[in-house]
């Protein structure tokens, strides 16, 4: 087998980095009870939201200037490698049916391609230049945001692909579970989540991944919510693709209005059973065409929609 001559420098980077830590302490876990195993994992995974919340300036500062690109039509990009790439794509794949963005407004990149979801695709995760081309496949422009997630904060496939979008002029977040990291500096927003070692050493899917799971559904739904995509708490941007999103829509209609069920079953059919709408036309008495152009004007925004509505 040949010998990799950065193997020795790599060690020393793993040793330096808190999501490698060893543990001493926990060198006998897989001889302890089920259950005392169970509890240390959870005492350790109650660490992680404290962990977040010491971040959550940057965290909302990250979200501003997100929601501002993307009021103006720019996407909405997660970079990653291994778990970290998981997680980008899946926040992205949850977008269209919770808040009924096109496919192609928040988008997971993950080194490898979808190949890389469910086996490990050699090399994927050292290479800036696939990120790079995987970038230029998007034809990324300065309205788009780039988040690179690494766990590490080093993974050349992330820091790649946000070095390569800030020099694009695109908004670049660099999403890391480690201090000092080379992702963070790379980027407009650092922001870094340091959770301590692991439980099993180096696993990082556990506190880090479930760090990032934690900043990426904040940084997508608190979006959206800036975006005009919920009214209140409500989910009204939801795209009813199946029986249980059609029956969540009629509840979220009743929610918000009031009215009966058939009420909004003909609110519904008027708006091609367009939440949103629906609302608008329960609400204000408007008929769907007009709903719709109301929202139009509004960018979307019910709240803005309603208070035109009651003023023309």
């Amino acid at each position: 087998m040949a010998s990799n001559p950065h193997a020795p420098d790599l060690r020393a980077e793993l040793d330096s980095l808190t999501t490698e830590a060893f543990r001493p302490e926990l060198a006998g876990i897989d001889q302890l009870p089920t259950s005392e195993i169970a509890r240390l994992m959870n005492d350790e995974d109650a660490r992680v939201p404290g962990a977040v919340a010491e971040r959550l300036p940057q965290i909302a500062a990250a979200i501003d200037a997100v929601a501002e690109r993307m009021s103006r039509g720019g996407r909405l990009v997660y970079a990653g490698a291994g778990t970290a790439g998981r997680l980008g794509v899946l926040d992205a794949s949850e977008c269209p049916p919770t808040f009924n963005t096109e496919p192609g407004q928040v988008v997971g990149l993950i080194a490898g391609g979808p190949e890389a979801m469910v086996t490990s695709v050699e090399g994927a995760e050292d290479s800036r230049e696939l990120a790079r081309a995987d970038l230029d496949a998007l034809a990324l422009t300065p309205q788009d945001s780039v988040v690179g997630v690494s766990a590490s904060g080093r993974t050349p496939y992330a820091v790649g692909a946000v070095e390569y979008a800030r020099s694009l002029g695109a908004l670049t977040i660099g999403l890391a579970c480690n201090a000092g990291s080379a992702l963070a500096a790379a980027a407009d927003h650092g922001i870094e989540i340091v959770a301590g070692p692991e439980l099993i050493t180096g696993s990082t899917r556990l506190k880090a991944g479930t760090a990032q799971k934690l900043v990426l559904n904040m940084l997508s739904t608190i979006t959206m919510i800036r975006l005009g995509k919920t009214y209140g708490n409500l989910m009204v941007d939801v795209r009813a693709s199946n029986a249980k999103l059609r029956a969540r829509s009629r509840r979220i209609v009743a929610l918000a209005t009031g009215a009966g069920e058939e009420e909004i079953e003909a609110a519904l059919t008027a708006t091609d059973g367009e939440v949103k709408n629906a609302i608008l036309v329960l609400l204000t008495g408007v008929d769907g065409p007009t709903a719709a152009r109301l929202l139009a004007e509004s960018g979307g925004h019910l709240r803005a929609a309603l208070a035109a509505a009651h003023t023309s």
